[in-house]
Formats: structure tokens, sequence, C-alpha cells
């Protein structure tokens, strides 16, 4: 077994952009590291739903060098620093204790097996796809030629850096063969051919589909790899629109059901008391749309595709009027409750990556949060 090797804050950081891409936060959100150093080594990480003292505090007592936090910490342009206000009070005590901080939210609201994902699968809604897909521009194509017997080397130093992943699907790639030329002048080095003389070789075209994030990663791995001195390639900005990626989700349940009994269910499944329910309790629930924390912005978009209920979070009263009149049902599950189910899910794939990568880390799941609202 290959000895476990110590992990900076930055891998820490790369392998969360990659579940969870930095390009698809919103852009009035603040994404990514909050306060630390990317030198710092991370021997134990800890999650939670928001950057509170009392995570900051849980992160110190268990030895945690980063909190990864849903919330950010840092939400607007800081005008001061101080420990007389709440955002002040936790980037202090996290810089007195050596501890980073690092935010996945709307990133993660809309990453391919993210926040919402969970959701649905907590609520026993399957066949999802976004109700709110991004822009297109989320890809590009890269293109590069390789002398024919090296093709191999690079495309696995291609596809290990991240390429070739569209959907539920990696390794994408698609080549073909052909006939490159080329002559370099006296000062080259290279390596088919002689100075001066033109060259005809048998070369393979490596196709494959890179997301903006991964671009300079991608192509330095390739760099690497590739045999040439001057290597050969195309990046093309595509207009593809992704599919697996986007705000909320909506799909279906496995039978239509009474939204008296959906309630039941989604009670059950996020640990509820009450929630907050518009709509006939005898009416059949079978295509539901859910999204998690505030989700009433994607109200039309539900409705436009037909869903039967719409499960989010801090619902208005004007919005609930205007749903019940449109006949969709709404199920108003609270922000701590559709949104907390990430420390569990993002803990277990974080391990996952971790291990894949024979990095020495432990995840924790913090567990002393609480829902700010008491039900009285």
């Amino acid at each position: 077994m290959a000895k476990q090797k110590i992990a900076c804050l930055a891998d820490i950081i790369g392998l969360l952009n990659r579940l969870c891409p930095p390009v698809l936060a919103e852009d009035w959100d603040n994404v990514g590291l909050q306060v630390g150093d990317p030198r710092a080594k991370i021997d134990k990480i800890l999650i939670s739903l928001d950057p509170e003292e009392i995570a900051i505090e849980a992160a110190h007592r268990c030895g945690a060098q980063l909190l990864i936090s849903h919330h950010p910490l840092i939400f607007r342009p800081l005008k001061r620093l101080s420990p007389t206000d709440m955002t002040g009070r936790v980037l202090f005590q996290a810089i007195k204790h050596d501890i980073a901080v690092v935010c996945a939210h709307t990133n993660l609201d809309r990453a391919a097996d993210g926040l919402n994902d969970w959701l649905a699968a907590r609520l026993g809604v399957t066949q999802t796809t976004p109700l709110e897909a991004p822009e297109p521009g989320h890809y590009y194509k890269l293109v590069v030629y390789v002398p024919l017997g090296h093709e191999e080397k690079v495309r696995d130093a291609i596809l290990a850096a991240g390429a070739g992943r569209i959907g539920a699907y990696d390794r994408v790639s698609f080549s073909s063969h052909g006939v490159g030329t080329f002559r370099g002048d006296q000062g080259t080095d290279a390596f088919i051919g002689a100075p001066g003389e033109s060259v005809v070789t048998e070369e393979v075209r490596l196709e494959t589909i890179v997301p903006p994030a991964l671009i300079q990663k991608v192509v330095s791995r390739m760099l690497k790899a590739h045999p040439y001195e001057e290597v050969a390639y195309d990046l093309i900005s595509l207009a593809n629109q992704r599919t697996d990626v986007g705000l909320g989700r909506i799909g279906q349940l496995e039978q239509a059901v009474p939204l008296q009994q959906f309630t039941a269910q989604v009670k059950g499944a996020l640990n509820l008391s009450t929630v907050k329910i518009v709509g006939d309790l005898e009416r059949k629930i079978k295509r539901v749309a859910v999204c998690g924390g505030t989700g009433m912005s994607l109200f039309s978009a539900a409705s436009r595709q037909g869903a039967d209920c719409l499960v989010t979070a801090d619902i208005k009263f004007h919005e609930a009027q205007r749903a019940r009149a449109e006949g969709v049902a709404l199920i108003d599950a609270g922000h701590f409750a559709t949104e907390q189910i990430m420390v569990v899910e993002l803990s277990k794939r974080l391990r996952k990556v971790l291990s894949r990568q024979n990095l020495e880390v432990e995840v924790i799941e913090m567990t002393a949060e609480s829902d700010p609202f008491i039900l009285f």
C-alpha cells in the first residue's frame, strides 16, 4: 500500500473545486477561500453549514486546521475588521487558532451531485434535471496533436487532470489519425527530424472537453506529458449547455401520493416536526421540484415545467398566495433543514476523493448546529 501523502490547503481547495467548480457560483456570491494560507498543512477538516463561532470552536477542539462551510463567512466587502460584530469575531477566532475557512455555496447548490441532487434523493424524487440550467459556455473543447505511439500517455495526463467529464461520465475523449508536417529552424531540438528538415509524420488528434476552471491545470499536465518541444493545440469555446448542473431540481416520485402523505415523507426525511404547506392536502403529488434554502425565485420555472409541488424554504406571504392561485403546492421545510444535509453528503464525497488521491486527511461532520428558529 502506497504511503499516504500530506495535504496542504491548496490541495483541498483544488479537490473541492472539482466537486463544485467556482464557475458555477452566482455572480453575487463569494465562494472559495475566505481566510487562510494556501500553503498550510491540513490533516483534519470540519464541515459545517455555517461558519459561526460555534463551528470555529468545534474545529479548534477537534484539532481541525480547516473549516468548510456552505454559507460564506465574508459575503460583502468588509469596511473594517473588529471583534465587535459577528463576522469580525469569527475571523479573529479563526486567525487566532490558525483555522482556515473555505466556503462552497451556490456552486454547491448548482453542481452535479450537489446540494439539490442530495435534497431530491432524500425526498424520494428521481429522474431529476435542473430547474434552471446555466447559460451556454461552460465547456471548452481541447484538441491536441500527438505523434503516434504517445497518444495514451498524453490522453491519460489530460483526463487525470479533470478533463473529459460529461454528466455522470468521465474519461470522455475522441481520437483520429492523420498526417502532421513541420520544419524547425537551426535552433530547435525537435523530437522527430533534424533542424531545417521538412518532416511528415503520423499523428493522432486527441479531443476532449474541459470546464473553464480546469483549463490551466489540464493544459499544464498536457504540455508536461507531450514529447514535442512546441505543442500544437486548440481551445475552442463551445455553446453546449450543460444538462447536469443548475439551480434546483425537478423529477418524479415513484408513485402519486396525496400532498398530506408527501408532506409526512418530507418531515421524516429531514427530521422535522412541522413544516408550512400551501395547497389541497388531498391533491395527488407526482412531479416534484426542490431547491434547498431560499428557492421561490424558481417558482415560475417549476410551474412551467409541470411541478405539482415545490419544496423549498423562506416562502413569503404573497408568494404563497400566488402558488395557491396557480394550483402549485408548496412545502416550506425551512432554510436550515433543506441545506444542513450538505454536512453529511459533502463529507462522504470529500472522503472519497481524498482517499483516491491518497491524502492523509480526516473529515469530521459538525453535529452541534441547530436551526435558529424555535417553534413555540
